[in-house]
């Protein structure tokens, strides 16, 4: 374990990075709004709702300080975008994906979209990769193997995977691996992506409605 965390480390340089742990605030509306208090200079943020104009860059974060960076995972390393008027390249980062945001100063990034509903899945890859729940919940990830009024988020578990959060004062990451349970709990807040390291590829699926 602190071999992987080594090498999450290293691949971003990632001395000093800060997360930010701050309550988000969302609608209940299927229409609806996130806002979510990125910490400088460095934090794992997720896009917690789906943009009908395209979920690249431009749309979901059109007004950032310049020279922001997106840095994004490809599976083997991190690609960078940067915002100077507008987003150089364009990426998309859809619900359920994630990516490291550097910023120069604290700022609230503001998501606006609708919640994902329906049946819905998330492609997992074997090995490390950056996730994040598609839906605005701040719930643990898995759901209760004995309790059905005990939900989670449905991840797809399996013995042995395991979620890294960067995370504290100092930061650092902060790993939760499951044994029938994620200990210690892995609960992410809304906006907060995180990586997971799992011997298997899998699809993290669910059914959300917000009026069932």
């Amino acid at each position: 374990m602190r071999t992987k965390t080594l090498l999450l480390t290293a691949a971003l340089s990632a001395a000093g990075i800060a997360s930010s742990l701050a309550q988000a605030v969302y609608s209940v509306n299927v229409v609806g709004y996130v806002n979510y208090p990125a910490k400088a200079p460095f934090s794992m943020i997720a896009n917690p709702l789906n943009n009908t104009a395209g979920n690249n860059l431009n749309n979901i974060l059109p007004s950032v300080p310049i020279g922001t960076t997106i840095y994004t995972w490809n599976g083997t390393a991190f690609a960078s975008s940067v915002f100077f008027g507008s987003w150089a390249p364009d990426v998309i980062l859809p619900p359920g994906e994630g990516a490291f945001i550097n910023l120069a100063a604290d700022t609230t990034l503001t998501w606006v979209g609708e919640v994902m509903q329906g049946p819905l899945s998330n492609p997992i890859p074997l090995g490390l990769s950056i996730k994040s729940s598609q839906v605005p919940q701040a719930l643990k990830l898995e759901n209760s193997p004995t309790d059905p009024t005990d939900p989670g988020l449905g991840f797809p578990a399996a013995i042995g995977d395991t979620i890294y959060f960067y995370r504290g004062t100092p930061p650092g990451y902060v790993s939760s691996v499951y044994f029938g349970t994620f200990s210690p709990a892995a609960i992410p807040a809304v906006g907060e992506a995180f990586w997971v390291s799992t011997g298997a590829a899998k699809a993290w699926t669910r059914t959300f409605n917000v009026n069932p």
